[in-house]
């Protein structure tokens, strides 16, 4: 802004359309305001004071003699007053004037010596600052009003500030400021983007007594280990190639890549800038040179994080030095580019070992963070998630599913041709595709290399391929004969009343169409009756979500399923808050008879009776050991004795606990920690102890263990139960590249299992694919199913 031109809606006849619109204001080339800073002593702030930072754009010192930065609130009543703090002495061509504000009782950094004091206790989120020449205290109090007083130089409002230029800037925090990106356009949303606080004196000091920026490279910033030896120091003179553009989210900012590369193949030449809610006025091809913060962001708490970082530079400021420049070429990724091996497997935290990118796959794109990558004609392995993300593997050799995906086989074969692809492209100018496992995505699909919580390595595409199906299809399942019990199990994910009929009807016609109406089903993720709306209301029933699903079973032209299941007590078994989680049993009363046993509740363990030498439960449903620790805010398993053709089936159904707190393959701590296994293993000694009751009074009996059990075929709660070879896991029946059930950041994986005693005869076992590789799912799960003949126990 410059004087009292800002925001000055005069009337301009726009020629030739008869139409008006605002006169824009000449933008200031000389004294700016820089930085604001309101969050000073705060809860959580690092710095003890709030802040003003004065820039000069231009070239000759200016003076500020007679001058002041004044202050005002957010939203002004009539009796509000402009806070001033008087300025004293000049700001070098191209240099930084820092006003101390309020010091608050929090925070553990002092600014650098300020160039001027003053004691404003500026608002953190909102808030109008203005930059004066003269010390009397304002008086306009609208927008307006401000655009006509010409002591005003320029003017910044924040959050939902009313008196700003245009458009208001991104609140700030306790712990962001406000700091502009670049020129003045008279636009504060456009000019101004949140981050971390920079504080900066006439002097160069930073922050505790730092030291002036550094001038740096691209290749210095990111250095040769993960974590940027620049960390947290102030850079200046950085230099690149505008690559790529974030423009929504709250992440927004653009990619930029040195031109002239260094010769070392660990360090990266890419970087992100990170403005935060404001969209960077740059665009692709344009040179820039970039001061800023050298940050290190972490998806969660960086002192105790259990993923990699991303290397960024925050509180941005730049110059566009030219414009239409040639991009740097990216990086093509074949087959045999990236590392087979994941990473280094020091038992901790890798980010202080130096990368070795020919070695393994996160040293490789680590040591391409920020550069733009490309890929070509890539197979699709994991479907289109809600997320707007697909994953594709650059090897499409490496453990092929038939059926396009890539099978996760043990926990030291990680599979690290799948990389993460997200879209940089507005959807309003391209729609996200829509893929299935199996499809290819087509042609060149490029963009900058950045990690994600979720899924890694990812590759944020500004060039996004097309795509062709691979004609993957759900499958359907073999129809059992008149002397087979079918047995299947699913998992259909927070299935409650309150959802949609649509839902209900996918489910259902997966019931009869692709599992061929089985005659038991074990339920998993079966929620109350108005799910997790009613997060603690005291509603465990589930009556009206069965009922409703039977009733879409009948509709979808299936038989007219019974179900058993016990209500669990609320707010104990996990899952979704307030969803009351559980197990159950459907099964069609006209092919099998369920064994009514009163007794079963939700504290109350069902127990192996054996009377004339007949081996039955104490109830029917009940719930095994359900007081146990180890079934604590978890799903307790729920058994079932049910006849058929005159032999009686033991069929427990089960949902152990989640993964949820586990270490992701792709962390920063290697090998990766997976905690949740020490609660799953307890739930499989229990359930092996209650299986081996059963077999202990009946050598022969018909058992069958269903249900989502959240653990690999390899793993240690698994070897539990099948331990002594009483129980089979029938995945291992299949051929390797079959064993799957779920997909996870593109790795087809087991989950769910049917396992089975030497009772049954003639099994015959399949994981019907009808969810997991498709965009368009029921739920996130593939249903299993197991027909066979009961073995004879009379």
């Amino acid at each position: 802004m410059k004087s009292h031109r800002f925001a000055v809606l005069a009337a301009v006849t726009i020629a030739g359309l008869g139409v008006s619109a605002p006169a824009l204001a000449a933008p200031s080339t000389d004294l700016l305001i820089g930085e604001v800073y309101g969050g000073g002593g705060n809860s959580g702030a690092t710095l003890t004071s709030d802040f003003i930072e004065l820039t000069n754009a231009g070239a000759a010192p200016a003076s500020l003699d007679g001058w002041s930065v004044q202050y005002l609130p957010a939203s002004p009543s009539a009796s509000s007053k402009w806070q001033v703090t008087p300025l004293t002495g000049s700001v070098a061509g191209g240099g930084r004037y820092l006003v101390g504000e309020s010091k608050g009782s929090g925070g553990t950094v002092e600014l650098p010596t300020p160039d001027a004091s003053g004691g404003i206790a500026m608002a953190a989120g909102a808030g109008t600052v203005a930059l004066v020449h003269g010390t009397t205290a304002l008086t306009c109090l609208t927008a307006a009003d401000c655009g006509a007083d010409t002591t005003i130089h320029d003017l910044v409002g924040y959050g939902s500030a009313v008196v700003r230029e245009t458009n208001p800037a991104p609140a700030a925090s306790n712990t962001t400021s406000v700091a502009r990106t670049g020129a003045d356009t008279d636009d504060n949303s456009a000019d101004f983007a949140a981050g971390e606080p920079s504080p900066v004196n006439s002097h160069g000091e930073t922050p505790g007594g730092g030291t002036p920026p550094v001038a740096a490279r691209i290749h210095d910033i990111q250095g040769t280990t993960r974590v940027s030896p620049l960390k947290g120091q102030k850079v200046t003179g950085v230099t690149g190639i505008v690559t790529a553009l974030r423009t929504f989210g709250s992440a927004r900012g653009f990619w930029f890549t040195d031109s002239q590369p260094d010769a070392d193949p660990r360090t990266s030449e890419g970087l992100f800038v990170f403005t935060g809610s404001t969209t960077p006025q740059v665009a692709v091809g344009d040179a820039v040179t970039v001061t800023g913060t050298v940050s290190e962001y972490y998806p969660d708490d960086p002192n105790n994080s259990i993923y990699q970082s991303t290397t960024e530079l925050t509180g941005p400021q730049w110059t566009i030095d030219s414009s239409g420049n040639a991009v740097p070429t990216p990086t093509v990724i074949n087959p045999d580019t990236v590392p087979d091996t994941l990473a280094p497997q020091p038992g901790g935290n890798i980010e202080s070992l130096p990368l070795e990118p020919a070695k393994y796959s996160l040293d490789f794109w680590e040591a391409h963070e920020g550069e733009s990558v490309s890929i070509s004609d890539a197979r699709v392995v994991g479907p289109t998630t809600a997320y707007d993300e697909l994953y594709v593997t650059s090897k499409p050799d490496q453990n092929p599913t038939p059926r396009g995906g890539t099978v996760y086989t043990g926990y030291d074969k990680n599979n690290t041709g799948v990389l993460k692809v997200e879209s940089l492209i507005p959807f309003a100018e391209r729609p996200f595709p829509v893929v299935n496992t199996g499809d290819t995505l087509t042609g060149v699909t490029s963009g900058p290399v950045e990690y994600d919580s979720y899924g890694g390595y990812s590759l944020q595409a500004n060039v996004l391929g097309g795509v062709k199906s691979g004609n993957t299809k759900p499958e359907v399942t073999s129809k059992q004969r008149g002397d087979e019990l079918a047995v299947a199990t699913y998992n259909v994910e927070n299935l409650s009343a309150v959802d949609s009929q649509e839902k209900f009807d996918q489910l259902a016609h997966g019931i009869v169409d692709n599992l061929r109406s089985p005659d038991v089903v074990t339920l998993e993720e079966i929620q109350d009756n108005n799910g997790a709306e009613g997060n603690g209301d005291g509603v465990v029933a589930a009556d009206q979500t069965l009922q409703k699903f039977v009733d879409s079973i009948v509709a979808a032209g299936g038989p007219r399923y019974e179900w058993r299941e016990i209500d669990p007590q609320d707010l104990t078994d996990g899952g979704e808050p307030g969803g009351n989680i559980r197990v159950g049993f459907l099964f069609n009363p006209n092919r099998v008879s369920f064994v009514d046993r009163p007794g079963g509740d939700a504290t109350t363990a069902v127990s192996v009776v054996k009377e004339r030498g007949k081996t039955h439960l104490s109830a029917s449903p009940g719930r095994v050991d359900p007081t146990n620790e180890a079934w604590e805010d978890s799903r307790k398993p729920l058994a079932g004795e049910f006849v058929f053709h005159g032999q009686t089936v033991f069929v427990i159904a089960n949902h152990f606990n989640s993964k949820g707190g586990d270490e992701p393959t792709h962390g920063r701590n290697q090998p990766p920690t997976r905690g949740s296994e020490v609660q799953r293993g307890k739930q499989a000694q229990v359930l092996r102890g209650f299986v081996d009751q059963i077999l202990a009074s009946d050598r022969n009996a018909n058992v069958v263990v269903a249900g989502d059990l959240n653990d690999y075929q390899f793993s240690p709660a698994l070897r539990t139960l099948t331990a002594g070879g009483k129980l089979t896991d029938l995945i291992g029946t299949l051929p390797v590249n079959e064993r799957y059930s779920y997909v996870y950041e593109g790795n087809s994986q087991v989950l769910d299992h049917i396992l089975t005693s030497k009772g049954p005869r003639d099994v015959d076992y399949d994981v019907v694919h009808i969810n997991s590789e498709f965009a368009a799912q029921a739920s996130d799960h593939d249903p299993q199913i197991v027909r066979f003949k009961p073995g004879d126990r009379s």
